[in-house]
């Protein structure tokens, strides 16, 4: 069947819900950024000016526009000003040094380079770095180049036509090899942002503290979902916990997002304390251990465990709450949000599937890998065809996490493919020891991966960060987890100290494997 010309049809995309937004809530509150504040109608004219600005600068349609800039109202605009004027949106991990950013920029294609004025001297290597034909725009004051630029513009839109078109590329945190493009299109971003409103339950009286990094898959897409609930985009140009709390006492912040990390530098900070009403936080990246969603709880914090990679457009399962767990024990209701769940509303159902792509019995034991599928699964890698064959070989998204599916249709992970251990042939889930060490009142954070030994081939290796004014020895925490779990799976050794993250904030096991080898092959034997 054809569709008749005279059917009504317009593609999706996300910058649609700033079109809406900015007439719909004209007058009311949109960015707090600092001293900086716009109403929804400012914004969207703002963010039109900046697709005539680069129109102006002759930015063809489809070409790369990368920006690098902390949590600002500059990357917020940059998710509708470059979709406005037909380019793709390529938002950079500022944490990531010069010559990475320099590899990004140059396979991305990138013709012009927003970027904060913070990172005057980055964006300067990153130029000569990448060679000609690179423009640079200096941002982040009201006297800086950007806004010279917004000033002297028009508004300008160009309309989108195939909802399945290239919106974004956004980068892997490349861990264990070069980060790889993973390219959005319009479609999956509107649904996603609107899946993320919906899960989260913003609304036009939200304040959205930003403290998930926006360029992590578009902030999750909640750079697009919070603005089509009309809600109020509270920027935070650095993550620092004191400022948080008071944020979250001061500015009627109902909702913020962030990793598991991010939720223990909060829950052990010197001003936690217990809120006086109810913030939805989102958290994902990692699964949050059951004793930091107690804690987050006790703190009146409503947790959401959300999971998904940035090949997902960011959270593509959620662990959906049912009410009849509600009266439950604080500590059973954490256990239950510990687990990833199910597809979220736009998602199409998730599978853990055997080598063989087969289902797994869903008896919450038969460990296989969750595979997604759906609208909010990427278009593919840029550039690298052989990996996105090897990603999506039958239709279904390989994740490499590997997890059970229980019998009321909750998923579970257990572990990363590459972080089970295998100890005398049984297989070792570090995320199962992880759990029954952060039980433990005086350890903050956990991190277990393998360690070679001469008699089981490989054993679990610990790495410790403790809560302030706690302390714990290496004996207590191996006797407390040989209680807590079978003897086998308790860490053989545990080490204090910081935790190495990568430039996304996660635990960078590859490194503490290495240091787990050293210290094995320098043990004491016998």
């Amino acid at each position: 069947m054809t569709m008749s010309t005279t059917a009504s049809f317009e593609a999706l995309t996300p910058v649609s819900f700033l079109l809406r937004s900015g007439k719909v809530f004209a007058d009311r509150a949109a960015v707090i950024d600092g001293e900086r504040r716009f109403t929804y109608a400012e914004l969207l004219d703002r963010c039109l000016r900046l697709a005539g600005a680069l129109r102006t600068m002759g930015v063809p349609e489809g070409a790369r526009v990368a920006v690098l800039a902390p949590n600002t109202h500059v990357l917020l605009e940059a998710h509708y000003g470059v979709p406005f004027a037909g380019a793709v949106l390529v938002a950079l991990n500022m944490r990531l040094p010069a010559g990475d950013l320099s590899l990004v920029v140059a396979h991305s294609g990138a013709q012009v380079l927003i970027y904060d004025y913070e990172f005057e001297n980055v964006a300067r290597d990153i130029e000569g770095q990448v060679g000609g034909g690179l423009r640079l725009v200096r941002a982040g004051r009201p006297d800086d180049p950007y806004e010279r630029l917004l000033g002297n513009a028009g508004p300008w839109q160009r309309a989108v036509t195939d909802e399945r078109s290239l919106l974004s590329i956004n980068y892997t945190s490349g861990t264990t090899g070069r980060p790889r493009g993973v390219m959005y299109h319009h479609r999956g971003a509107y649904l996603q942002a609107l899946a993320m409103a919906l899960e989260t339950r913003l609304d036009c009286d939200s304040t959205f503290l930003w403290t998930l990094p926006m360029f992590h898959c578009n902030g999750w897409c909640f750079t697009w979902g919070a603005t089509a609930a009309g809600s109020v985009h509270l920027c935070l140009r650095k993550f620092e916990p004191g400022l948080v709390w008071n944020h979250l006492r001061e500015s009627n912040v109902t909702h913020f997002n962030g990793a598991p990390t991010l939720l223990v530098m909060l829950a052990w900070h010197a001003a936690a304390g217990k809120l006086g009403r109810a913030v939805r936080v989102a958290t994902g990246g990692a699964p949050p251990t059951p004793a930091i969603l107690q804690r987050m709880a006790e703190l009146g914090m409503d947790v959401t465990h959300l999971y998904g990679l940035t090949e997902t457009f960011g959270p593509a399962v959620i662990c959906k709450w049912r009410g009849e767990w509600s009266g439950l024990a604080i500590g059973e209701q954490a256990r239950i949000k510990a687990r990833q769940g199910v597809g979220n509303v736009i998602s199409q159902e998730l599978r853990v599937v055997d080598t063989h792509g087969r289902d797994v019995p869903a008896d919450g034991k038969t460990l296989g890998e969750i595979a997604l599928r759906g609208n909010n699964v990427m278009l593919g890698y840029y550039q690298d065809e052989i990996a996105t064959r090897k990603a999506i070989p039958d239709g279904w998204f390989r994740t490499g996490d590997l997890g059970v599916m229980h019998p009321d249709g909750y998923a579970e992970i257990k572990d990363r493919a590459k972080d089970i251990i295998i100890s005398g042939g049984e297989n070792i889930a570090s995320i199962e020891v992880e759990r029954v060490l952060c039980s433990h009142p005086a350890v903050m954070e956990a991190a277990v991966v393998a360690g070679p030994d001469p008699v089981w081939g490989e054993v679990p290796v610990a790495f410790i960060a403790v809560k302030a004014d706690a302390a714990a020895s290496e004996a207590e925490l191996i006797a407390y987890a040989r209680e807590h779990m079978a003897h086998f799976k308790a860490p053989k050794r545990v080490v204090f100290g910081e935790l190495p993250r990568n430039a996304t904030g996660k635990i960078q096991k590859f490194v503490l494997r290495e240091r787990a080898r050293d210290l094995m092959k320098n043990a004491p034997k016998g």
